[in-house]
This record gives structure tokens, C-alpha cells and sequence, in this order.
């Protein structure tokens, strides 16, 4: 099979498990069980709701083997803004997010608030690109080292995520426009606010933009950035319609859960930019 037919083959199987997984309550082989806590996550781009269950399932019982719970079911959305409305208009009990966006969330609906559970979970963001791309990915990690070592990672978190109030929104960085250099297209979802932010007229600012502007300085190609829905990351790399995906997130320091679970094969990770826990966010009781 030539290089284009296992492209082909590939995008239509990931086509194919998106189009299963649905967008808002999903229709998966999980049997209904209305005692069940509902539980909302993003849907991951390489272990199908199912799966994912089975995963969380085995987590909570290596951390608490002894300890009666309440029955879970996680349900998979394709974007942040119909978890949020599946929470407030209570077909979810809960959702779980990291927890820069929870902190964002909460400052931006009163509605919504961080429950004080126990959080078992981090993890490690790191850009996605095609593993055939050596040369790019190469360039991606030696200037997210170099901007760890320097302390750029650090200032940036700091401005972006760190010191941003709820009555604004993140500043949008500008990217630089280097003549005669290569183009870039990165993939932004805004589905992870103020990590990966999309304002409301679809500009993508905050702590994506400063990164990957950052990034162009230091590999001396333009980015372009190009907006898609979360579920569709991997389909945008391997159609080449994006050339990199600005987030995929890894467990951290997790035996339980596959490194794995948010990178399809063909695939290929960068040194890790960013890390957070996994929170979970239910609504202001009255």
C-alpha cells in the first residue's frame, strides 16, 4: 500500500470513530444506569468512551481498592461549550476539565463552581505533528527546551494563565511575519480556555498564541493558525490540512493509563510544554 492510500486509510478510520462518538450524550455500548453519576469529558482522539471507562474505572480502584463509590459513567463531548450546557441543564452531573480552565470557567459563570473532590490525575500538554515531519519536530523541541530552560515557559505561563482576572479575557500575541520564511499551520481548538483560547469573534488568543509565536521566533518559520473542533485534530494532521495541533495531552506519572490515549498512530509528540491536574466542576448549589 502506497504512503497516500495508508493516509487515506487511516484519516477514514479516525473519520469513522469521531463520527461514533457523537457530540453531546453519546450512544455507546455503556448500558444506561440512571443511578449512575454522569460524568462530561472531551473526547480523546485514541480510546473510545468504552474504553475510557474501563481506564477510570481501574484508576479508582488501585487508589481506593477499600472505599465504597458511587457508580460513574463518563460521557464523551466533542466540544467545551455543549459540556458546559449538558451540565447546566443537568443532563451531566459534572464535568472534568484541567484545572486552568475550571479557574477560568468559574470566573466566567457564577453558575459554575470546582468541587472539592480528590484529584488523582495530571497531566502533560505537548504539540502533535506527523511523524514523517523529523525535521519540524526537531525544531518544535529544541525551542520548547530552550524556552523551558530560559524561564519563557514560565513568564508565559504566568501572564496567560496564571495572573488573568475574570473580567477580562487573555490578550491575543502577535505573531511574527518573517520574509521569505516557510509557513507553519498550527491547529487551535479553544477548547481548553485561557490554554487554548478562541475569542468570540474566532481569534485565537492567551497562552496559545504567546507559545507558538514564541515557537516562530526561535525556528524561523511563519505560523499560521487555523481553527478546528478538538475531534478533529488528528483528521486535520493526517489530511495535511494543519501541520501541527497545538495540544494532545498525556497522563503524567500514571501506570495505570496509557501514554498513548490521546495520540492516534502516525502521530508524533514534542517535549512537553505545560502540565495540570484534571479537576471536575459541578453547579453552585442553590
Amino acid at each position: 500500500m502506497n504512503i497516500k492510500a495508508m493516509a487515506a486509510a487511516f484519516l477514514a478510520t479516525i473519520l469513522s470513530g469521531l463520527m461514533l462518538s457523537g457530540c453531546g450524550l453519546s450512544q455507546t455500548e455503556i448500558s444506561a444506569d440512571e443511578t449512575a453519576q454522569r460524568i462530561g469529558v472531551l473526547t480523546h482522539m485514541n480510546a473510545s468512551e468504552l474504553k475510557y471507562n474501563e481506564l477510570m474505572d481501574d484508576l479508582e480502584n488501585a487508589y481506593r481498592p477499600t472505599k465504597a463509590k458511587l457508580a460513574t459513567q463518563y460521557i464523551y463531548f466533542d466540544n467545551l461549550n455543549t459540556m458546559q450546557m449538558a451540565l447546566i441543564s443537568r443532563e451531566i452531573d459534572e464535568l472534568t476539565t484541567y484545572r486552568c480552565v475550571a479557574d477560568y470557567l468559574s470566573k466566567k459563570n457564577s453558575e459554575l463552581a470546582i468541587l472539592p473532590t480528590v484529584h488523582l490525575l495530571r497531566n502533560n500538554f505537548c504539540c502533535a505533528l506527523r511523524q514523517g515531519d523529523r525535521r519540524l519536530i526537531s525544531d518544535f523541541d529544541q525551542a520548547i527546551t530552550e524556552m523551558k530552560e530560559d524561564g519563557t515557559l514560565k513568564e508565559l505561563t504566568k501572564k496567560y494563565i496564571l495572573d488573568i482576572s475574570g473580567d477580562r479575557e487573555p490578550p491575543a500575541a502577535a505573531m511574527p511575519k518573517i520574509p521569505g520564511a516557510d509557513s507553519v499551520k498550527v491547529a487551535v481548538t479553544g477548547d481548553l480556555p485561557p490554554l487554548d483560547l478562541v475569542l468570540a469573534d474566532d481569534t485565537p488568543a492567551g497562552f496559545n498564541t504567546a507559545v507558538l509565536a514564541e515557537i516562530s521566533r526561535r525556528i524561523g518559520k511563519n505560523v499560521q493558525l487555523i481553527n478546528v473542533d478538538s475531534t478533529s485534530r488528528a483528521a486535520a494532521l493526517v489530511s495535511k490540512r494543519v501541520d501541527v495541533v497545538f495540544w494532545v495531552a498525556i497522563p503524567k506519572d500514571n501506570a495505570i493509563l496509557p501514554d498513548d490515549m490521546d495520540q492516534p498512530e502516525g502521530l508524533a509528540l514534542t517535549q512537553p510544554y505545560y502540565e495540570d491536574e484534571i479537576v471536575r466542576m459541578g453547579l453552585v448549589a442553590n
